[in-house]
């Protein structure tokens, strides 16, 4: 299944994909939860590289890319198995006449249930060079100029305006 149906921002992955990336299969790298909305915010690696990627990513050899998935009004939550590093799919199911749906991240690792909203916000996207054993250690090339002011690299898990929004 692909998220496409679910962004309220997808230009983001059109920019990139000629068709949205699979969510099957994909390195769930974090789990973020915010009491704020409440909010669900998961950091994966999408499956392939990019149709459609930048030169630069393409000329710093960059061979993977990242995004946060961030979920709103997240309630009913059940995290039962988190043993990374996990592989695994990410389903969304609507449900409901009140525009909600369920998700669920299950695989090698991990075992994540929520419903929330059906509206679901990407950010954060940048490419990176895997490193040996799957790391995302290294330098990331961030797609949104303020990340790439910002940010070389992925910041510390206490950097809020990163994690959070």
């Amino acid at each position: 299944m692909t998220v496409d149906r679910f962004l309220v921002n997808p230009e983001v992955l059109r920019s990139l994909y000629e068709h949205s990336p699979s969510l099957n299969d994909i390195r769930i790298r974090s789990i973020n939860l915010n009491w704020r909305g409440p909010t669900v915010t998961l950091r994966v690696d999408l499956p392939s590289f990019p149709d459609f990627a930048p030169q630069e990513w393409i000329d710093a050899g960059m061979d993977a890319v990242q995004c946060h998935f961030q979920f709103l009004a997240a309630e009913n939550l059940s995290l039962s198995e988190w043993d990374p590093p996990v592989v695994g799919t990410i389903d969304m199911v609507s449900w409901g006449e009140q525009r909600r749906m369920r998700v669920t991240a299950h695989g090698s690792g991990v075992a994540l249930r929520f419903d929330c909203s059906e509206s679901v916000r990407i950010g954060h996207v940048s490419a990176f060079k895997i490193q040996q054993g799957g790391s995302d250690d290294g330098d990331h090339l961030f797609s949104s100029k303020i990340d790439a002011r910002r940010h070389a690299s992925l910041p510390a898990t206490d950097e809020k305006t990163f994690y959070e929004r």
